[in-house]
């Protein structure tokens, strides 16, 4: 089942659960607005190159519009719809002033020089920059995209709007980025885990974890889990996979990944083959990498006792009723990867006020933020006798959904 019709089923549910007016659910469900930009550049050669961009705003009843702005090959309508509903409930469960949103332009950035992505980038914004804006619709790096990038948006909309920090989130700490943006999502999972936890009576210290993906997400949440005397014993990226029993010793990875830009030959551990990691015995298993990772075929080999999802999508709603039906406890997608979305907030606030904040209070609203939105799942799931899951996706919708009537929906 691809992410669209996943989101879509999940949303279904949810609005059952609610009991929600059948028209309602249908006006929650359509996008506010879909654009689509022809974006032409000169290649570094002379010659010229035609890209399709878009951007998909699905929502605005609770805020602003928020969402990541990707460049890929196989940009799929589909699944940037399914990210931009996505974002709505996300950033509903997180209790932030925003909407949904999610966009992109259809290409290769590594068949692209520096420059002619800076242009690329230049073009898009002038055909959106009327569409997007601090207080209309935000965006933020995504797949392929990164602090330049969103620089980049910056100073173009800035040449139509007059100096707008706020008009995207992800942005060079000399640009008005926010302290701690970069490990925010990967500490957000951290402290989404502790949450979980602690509600069995366990902690991080002791538990062994097997974290799947090594980029961003990945890397800050093996380190600050290793921080906390969490055993991380096996880690993989797509450049293979490490398992040591006794736990590997993170800060030394991140050294070697850094040095030679992959995980093999790591001298503090063992490698493994890469269809073993999903399935490897632990306690706390993370996805940080791709959707659909686990599906009917690996499901009940899964050993995990929990199952935190920092990836999007990485359970396919097949696998989510096999996990289910063993006991594994899941801590959804929706509320677990939250943390990204929250520091973004936190840089537009700043951004706006044209005040910074520093690193600890950062990380500490982060925490409040993170760990406020797991006891509201947690009464949504007592309310509604629901997994994790539809306690998260009830509470997003429940949310919109409000909002959608208070602002007077059927006029």
């Amino acid at each position: 089942m691809n992410a669209l019709a996943a989101t879509n089923r999940n949303f279904r549910l949810a609005a059952r659960l609610l009991g929600l007016d059948s028209k309602l659910e249908k006006s929650l469900l359509i996008p506010f607005r879909e654009i689509k930009v022809e974006c032409t550049i000169p290649k570094d050669d002379g010659t010229l190159a035609t890209y399709v961009g878009f951007r998909i705003q699905h929502d605005n009843a609770r805020g602003p519009m928020k969402g990541g702005i990707r460049y890929h090959p196989e940009v799929d309508p589909d699944e940037v719809n399914a990210l931009a509903q996505l974002m709505t409930w996300k950033t509903a469960v997180a209790d932030i002033p925003y909407g949904g949103a999610k966009g992109g332009i259809g290409c290769n950035p590594r068949d692209l020089s520096k420059s002619e992505l800076e242009r690329l980038t230049r073009v898009f914004t002038q055909k959106i920059h009327d569409l997007i804006g601090i207080h209309t619709d935000v965006p933020a790096p995504d797949m392929g995209t990164n602090a330049q990038t969103m620089a980049w948006i910056l100073d173009e909309y800035s040449k139509f709007h007059g100096h707008s920090p706020a008009v995207v989130t992800g942005k060079p700490i000399d640009l008005g980025g926010s302290l701690g943006r970069e490990a925010a999502t990967g500490r957000g999972v951290v402290y989404a885990t502790e949450a979980l936890l602690s509600e069995y009576g366990k902690s991080i210290k002791g538990m062994s974890f097997v974290i799947q993906g090594f980029g961003n997400v990945g890397s800050w949440a093996s380190r600050l889990i290793h921080e906390k005397g969490g055993k991380v014993i096996l880690v993989s990226d797509i450049t293979g996979a490490i398992k040591n029993p006794n736990g590997i010793d993170i800060p030394e990875l991140l050294k070697h990944k850094e040095a030679t830009g992959s995980l093999k030959s790591f001298s503090g551990g063992d490698s493994m083959d890469l269809n073993e990691v999903l399935v490897h015995e632990c306690d706390v298993l993370i996805p940080c990498a791709l959707g659909g990772v686990l599906n009917r075929e690996n499901a009940a080999d899964v050993k995990a006792k929990f199952i935190i999802e920092a990836a999007n999508h990485p359970t396919d709603p097949e696998a989510d009723e096999i996990l289910s039906k063993k006991g594994v406890v899941i801590l959804p997608d929706i509320y677990a990867n939250a943390g990204g979305v929250t520091v973004s907030y936190f840089e537009w606030v700043q951004n706006i006020q044209g005040f910074m904040w520093d690193e600890e209070k950062v990380n500490t609203e982060l925490k409040k933020y993170m760990t406020q939105a797991f006891h509201n799942i947690k009464n949504m799931c007592q309310t509604h006798d629901c997994s994790l899951r539809m306690g998260a996706f009830t509470l997003g919708v429940n949310r919109v959904a409000r909002a959608t009537i208070l602002r007077g929906w059927e006029a």
